[in-house]
């Protein structure tokens, strides 16, 4: 692996793995990046050790989702989450198998996962293990389904806005049978939290391609929290900083998506449905200023708002001189 910019912790813990006789490697999300010359944010290994093997060959491990297979190792640079090779049952919930089988191998755990592009591995010498077209799909710049995409909608809804946000992320477009199938299996999102949602499409709408979040509304994937199917163009949001106030608020403002439909924190919620509140701290005219002039308590407070107001659609004239002749227009 020694052409990979793999962090030392990982390649300990592969390393530890290995030399105990068991099958490990880097998988997912990580050789994704990899492969397309990014940093990984985080890895995960995959591996034929069972979760209490794992446990027992670490001594700073924590049993996360060791249910699911899943343990992770603490590591000198960061965690690193291990996850036994598994064979997910049946989705009774539409989010999360009923249960897992640890009695298959690599190629088989790499067939339960979402898309072509996040279901490859590294092997021992670093190189790529793509059973179902992962880097063609990379090549292509496209967002595939491994095997059926119905299926796969079908056993885990959230899959569904984790492709849009994954095409927004990534720049790529979705392979005609995955987006017909996210059309077919749309209202099946109604079983995915409000919380998961509202963090996928924040993903998105601070992307380097927010529009892409006009998809979610198209293909009626909100349609239970917002009975709405027409979408307007939304390439504006690019001209907003990449931060959730700004581009939630171009967002909820061009297309009347209402926000309160999701669990938003307070700030986020304030800074989108009341946006004035944002250009008062930062208004050319002061409130000592204000009450030089001869206003006094709440009728300051009034006359910011409205100066607050008219700056947030006319940014270009928030300084003192303009600002002075708008306070005296009104009077």
């Amino acid at each position: 692996m020694a052409h990979w910019p793999i962090p030392k912790g990982v390649i300990a813990c592969l390393e530890r793995l290995w030399q105990e006789g068991y099958q490990a490697h880097p998988v997912g999300g990580c050789v994704r990046d990899l492969l397309l010359g990014q940093q990984p944010e985080d890895y995960d290994i995959c591996t034929s050790a069972l979760p209490q093997q794992v446990l027992r060959l670490f001594e700073r491990a924590i049993p996360t989702g060791i249910q699911h297979g899943t343990v992770t190792v603490l590591t000198t640079e960061g965690p690193v989450e291990v996850t036994t090779f598994r064979r997910e049952g049946a989705y009774g919930d539409g989010r999360h198998p009923d249960g897992v089988v640890f009695d298959v191998g690599l190629e088989e755990d790499l067939a339960r996962r979402d898309f072509t592009i996040n279901a490859m591995a590294l092997g021992p010498k670093g190189n790529i293990i793509d059973p179902f077209g992962g880097q063609e799909d990379l090549c292509r710049k496209q967002i595939r389904c491994v095997g059926n995409a119905d299926a796969r909608f079908q056993e885990d809804a959230l899959r569904m806005l984790r492709a849009v946000r994954f095409g927004a992320r990534l720049g790529f477009f979705l392979e005609t049978q995955t987006q017909e199938a996210i059309v077919r299996n749309a209202g099946r999102v109604a079983q995915v939290s409000r919380e998961r949602i509202k963090s996928e499409m924040e993903k998105t709408l601070l992307s380097q391609a927010p529009e892409r979040a006009g998809d979610l509304i198209r293909w009626g994937l909100l349609a239970h929290l917002w009975p709405c199917r027409q979408c307007p163009d939304l390439s504006e949001l690019r001209t907003l900083p990449p931060e959730p106030v700004p581009r939630w608020r171009g967002f909820c403002t061009a297309t009347g998506f209402p926000l309160g439909c999701l669990p938003v924190e307070r700030r986020l919620k304030r800074g989108v449905c009341h946006p004035e509140e944002a250009v008062l701290r930062q208004l050319a005219l002061t409130g000592g200023e204000l009450a030089a002039l001869g206003l006094e308590g709440k009728e300051i407070g009034a006359v910011q708002r409205r100066l607050a107001a008219h700056v947030l659609v006319h940014p270009e004239d928030n300084c003192r001189t303009i600002l002075l002749k708008l306070v005296k227009h009104s009077d």
